[in-house]
C-alpha cells in the first residue's frame, strides 16, 4: 500500500488567508457549527463554506453533518512537518489581537443564556472553553 505524499503547498496557500486564519482560530479545540462562524465573521454562509472547503483540502479541518447543521473541526496534516507548521501557526494566531477578539466574540455568543434570533436552533459549539 503506497501512502500518499502531503502537498505542502496547498497547505501554505490555505495558511495565506486571512478569513481562513480566523476560521482556523475560532474553531480552535471545538467543533463548531458553521453558523457560528458565519455570525462571528458577518460573512455570508456561502463564502465561508468556500474557506472551509479550501481548509478541508488542506486536510486541516473535518466536517460532521448532523441533521442540516455542519460541524467542523480542527486535524493536524497527515504530515509531520505540516502538522508541526500547523501547531506552530496555531500558537501565533493565539496571540494576534484580532483573533483574540473573534474568539472572545465566539464565547460569548455562544455562553450567552439566550442565543440570537438566528442561531436559536442551531447546536452549541461542543469543547467551547466557557
Amino acid at each position: 500500500m503506497t501512502k500518499s505524499k502531503y502537498n505542502l503547498e496547498t497547505l501554505f496557500s490555505a495558511l495565506a488567508d486571512r478569513t481562513r486564519l480566523r476560521l482556523i482560530n475560532l474553531i480552535g479545540g471545538s467543533e463548531v457549527c458553521v453558523c457560528f462562524l458565519v455570525e462571528i465573521l458577518k460573512t455570508s454562509q456561502p463564502k465561508i463554506s468556500r474557506h472551509l472547503a479550501y481548509l478541508r483540502q488542506a486536510r486541516v479541518v473535518v466536517a460532521r453533518r448532523e441533521g442540516k447543521w455542519m460541524h467542523y473541526r480542527l486535524t493536524e496534516p497527515p504530515d509531520e512537518h505540516a502538522a508541526h507548521i500547523f501547531r506552530e501557526v496555531r500558537a501565533s494566531l493565539t496571540e494576534h489581537p484580532e483573533f483574540q477578539r473573534d474568539r472572545e466574540k465566539l464565547e460569548k455568543v455562544c455562553c450567552a443564556p439566550t442565543l440570537p434570533v438566528q442561531l436559536r436552533r442551531a447546536p452549541r459549539p461542543f469543547g467551547l472553553a466557557a
